[in-house]
């Protein structure tokens, strides 16, 4: 069915119930209609996304995967530091080399450093750049003087490059902006989690305040039989047994309403902690009478699911941090060598004046090498342990794929059936509710016992709450479906949000 043509073809499934609910379910109790707070499901769930406990922990999960992503980002930007020593005093004695000759010798001296550096990470190959400039004095002090001297380095500049070393940078890139989008993936599917809790919260206290109508209204019931049925006791035209049965079906009757309000009460104040809702006064839901009678189609559903969710993108993410991880087994302990390059000016000079005068040139260049002779097979083992664990996640992501799908087929078929089940639930209501009706007009004329009436009631009860039932089992799927594709089918178009709102 065409999802657009099925979004404006709207069925109204009250049933028998709402017939119900519009003579009983809005008539106050001992409240005034001023008192009370009326709550329907779209409003229920919409306070849930704003304030609930589950959805203020999904905005903060989110804000700190997002403040990850922004220090990821932030360590491959330019790095200006300033570091100093001020001052360094030392006082000791020394061992100092003179010739052939080794002598100990008093030191005492001050040094004061103050430079300043700016680095770059190169994340492509691993590498940093870097420029920094300093000015260093050093006060030698003697018995009777103190020999002071400068060292100023006007600029340097700089590069170290591992050359076959593991590049942790260059999986940085790849990984870290996979994470930051599941983040917000997650986000949403936390957001429509919040919306499955709040419709089963919703729905336990309107199948509570049902069960609380039913048993008010037989209460009566069961009262006005009883009085008829002593009159007519009193004139010999029923047994007494049938007067004891009525008897026992009103006490019956007054014991399930007592236990129906508190049930009521509790799920009231469950709903209302969910929702965080401070006002004391009593809630009274309006049902969700219309639903939208549409069919979701397997394989867009699988489809969006892939393309959407943050389970699909996690099963991409993992077998990359597997690919890494052998990476860098293989990288690890194998033939390294490392390139650091320095060129800059420096001067040395007795006064503050003269320091960054006719600067000399200053280079540096080094190359080391590491080679593993022999290591008793160590670094093999660990190549053949990451492979090997390499393949059990591509094994896991594999057959967990083949679950998500599945999964998705059967909550499309709940889903695309359940909208049948709510309409049958509804008509059989309906009949349920007039064959009561019917069994307590022939009871009172006399034409059938209290038996059949009490079969007709049970019957009538049970297809209220079967009712109600299926239009949460309906809800419930719907909201499911949503979660796992993160797409919004009666609108045709995926679910999204403003991110910087919760930043």
């Amino acid at each position: 069915m065409d999802c657009h043509r099925s979004i404006n073809r709207r069925r109204n499934w009250c049933g028998g119930l709402f017939l119900f609910l519009s003579l009983q379910l809005f008539t106050p109790l001992s409240q005034s209609a001023q008192e009370i707070r009326y709550l329907d499901l779209g409003e229920a769930i919409l306070i849930a996304r704003q304030q609930s406990p589950d959805a203020l922990i999904a905005k903060h999960r989110f804000r700190s995967s997002y403040w990850q992503f922004r220090s990821y980002r932030a360590s491959y930007l330019p790095l200006l530091e300033m570091t100093g020593t001020l001052p360094e005093l030392n006082r000791s004695i020394s061992r100092i080399s003179l010739a052939d000759v080794e002598i100990l010798s008093e030191r005492s001296y001050a040094d004061y450093l103050l430079s300043m550096s700016l680095s770059q990470r190169i994340g492509y190959t691993g590498g940093s750049l870097f420029l920094n400039s300093g000015l260093e004095r050093l006060d030698n002090f003697t018995d009777s003087s103190t020999l002071t001297q400068y060292v100023s380095t006007p600029v340097n500049i700089g590069y170290r490059q591992p050359v076959f070393k593991f590049n942790d940078y260059r999986w940085e890139k790849k990984l870290e902006p996979m994470k930051y989008e599941e983040a917000k993936k997650r986000y949403l599917e936390d957001v429509e989690q919040v919306s499955i809790n709040a419709t089963n919260h919703f729905f336990n206290l309107f199948l509570s305040q049902i069960r609380e109508r039913i048993a008010r209204i037989n209460m009566a019931n069961y009262d006005t039989l009883y009085k008829i049925a002593l009159g007519r006791f009193e004139l010999g035209k029923i047994a007494e047994n049938d007067l004891l049965q009525l008897e026992l079906q009103y006490l019956r009757a007054n014991a399930a309403l007592e236990e129906a309000r508190i049930d009521v009460e509790n799920k009231q104040f469950l709903l209302r902690s969910y929702l965080r809702i401070k006002e004391d006064i009593p809630i009274r839901l309006v049902p969700p009478s219309n639903i939208t009678a549409f069919r979701i189609d397997y394989t867009r559903a699988i489809a969006e699911a892939r393309k959407n969710s943050s389970e699909a993108m996690s099963f991409e993410r993992r077998l990359l941090e597997a690919e890494r991880e052998v990476n860098r087994a293989k990288m690890d302990g194998r033939f390294d060598a490392e390139l650091f390059a320095v060129y800059g000016l420096t001067r040395q000079a007795a006064e503050l004046d003269q320091v960054y005068n006719d600067p000399l040139d200053e280079q540096r260049l080094s190359v080391g090498i590491t080679i593993p002779i022999y290591d008793w097979g160590v670094a093999k083992g660990q190549i053949r342990m990451a492979q090997s664990n390499q393949e059990l996640v591509r094994t896991s992501v594999e057959q967990e794929q083949i679950d998500f799908d599945q999964e998705i087929f059967l909550k499309v078929a709940r889903f695309n059936m359940q909208s049948e089940q709510v309409r049958i639930s509804a008509k059989a209501d309906t009949v349920a509710q007039k064959g009561y009706d019917i069994s307590k007009a022939r009871y009172l004329i006399g034409k059938i016992s209290i038996t059949d009436l009490n079969i007709a009631q049970t019957e009538a009860d049970a297809s209220k709450r079967d009712y109600v039932n299926a239009l949460w089992t309906y809800w419930v799927n719907y909201y499911e479906l949503r979660k796992l594709t993160l797409f919004d089918f009666e609108r045709n178009m995926p679910i999204q949000v403003d991110y910087s709102f919760l930043l």
